[in-house]
């Protein structure tokens, strides 16, 4: 998402910014090897234009999406009330949960990232080994790391990398599996973000996450990110791959 968006920013001239990527994901890739961001400039017009990337590897498409963008107008305005949230200050870490997990769990083998450029902070957490069936929705709090600099188009890139993160666990929370779940296939399917605020990826955004339904082995989520000020900057959705791995037939 983030590299498609970045490399569709870049054939883009003049003041205008992206307010929609709607994207699919193919095929599973490989992090070891190059991936290619080819750029069709499908259209530019007087006030908006359309750029559709095609993510390659070894040649297949393992990826695509078109992404639309705008030049600044002003119009009607409106939004929902801001919902309430647990300050991120009084919230945990993820980075500082999955390690104090990891030692109190040895047996789960399992070895946290010593690093990330993301900091998440989730207001609702399961127990990950034995993850009970509760209400589809959780909250999270999301910052980079660092300082960005004023360019809104880097900004808008960072959220399009956060944004994939929670999506997919909030349509497990009815279910008693999480992400750690042997018997969960979950991958991302589709992915859309919609900007519609400027905003910092720098500074703390909440991001307010539902499922309404899963059918059919996916699970339909739908996302926003709320400023600490209560502004409504952006909204998700996705649909998930959550398949139920089928027991191997035993040997006669």
């Amino acid at each position: 998402l983030a590299q498609s968006l970045n490399s569709a920013i870049r054939t883009v001239e003049g003041e205008r910014h992206a307010h929609s990527q709607h994207a699919y994901f193919l095929r599973p890739g490989n992090p070891l090897k190059q991936i290619v961001y080819e750029v069709d400039p499908i259209r530019d017009g007087k006030s908006f234009t359309t750029r559709r990337v095609v993510a390659k590897q070894d040649g297949v498409p393992i990826f695509n999406t078109t992404i639309s963008f705008q030049i600044h107008e002003e119009g009607l305005e409106h939004q929902f009330d801001p919902v309430n949230a647990t300050p991120p200050e009084e919230v945990e870490t993820d980075y500082d949960f999955w390690h104090r997990w990891a030692k109190e769990n040895p047996e789960s083998k399992y070895t946290p990232p010593k690093s990330h450029p993301i900091e998440r902070r989730s207001v609702h957490r399961r127990d990950p080994k034995k993850p009970q069936a509760s209400e589809p929705h959780q909250q999270a709090w999301f910052r980079a790391r660092g300082d960005l600099g004023d360019d809104p188009c880097k900004h808008q890139t960072v959220m399009a990398f956060m944004s994939d993160f929670a999506l997919l666990g909030t349509a497990l929370y009815p279910h008693p599996y999480g992400g750690m779940s042997p018997k969960i296939q979950g991958a991302s399917l589709d992915h859309a973000i919609w900007f519609h605020r400027p905003f910092r990826a720098d500074d703390y955004l909440l991001y307010e996450i539902d499922s309404p339904i899963a059918s059919g082995a996916r699970g339909f989520s739908r996302g926003s990110f709320w400023t600490r000020d209560g502004q409504l900057v952006a909204s998700t959705a996705q649909e998930s791959l959550l398949r139920l791995r089928k027991k191997p037939d035993k040997k006669k």
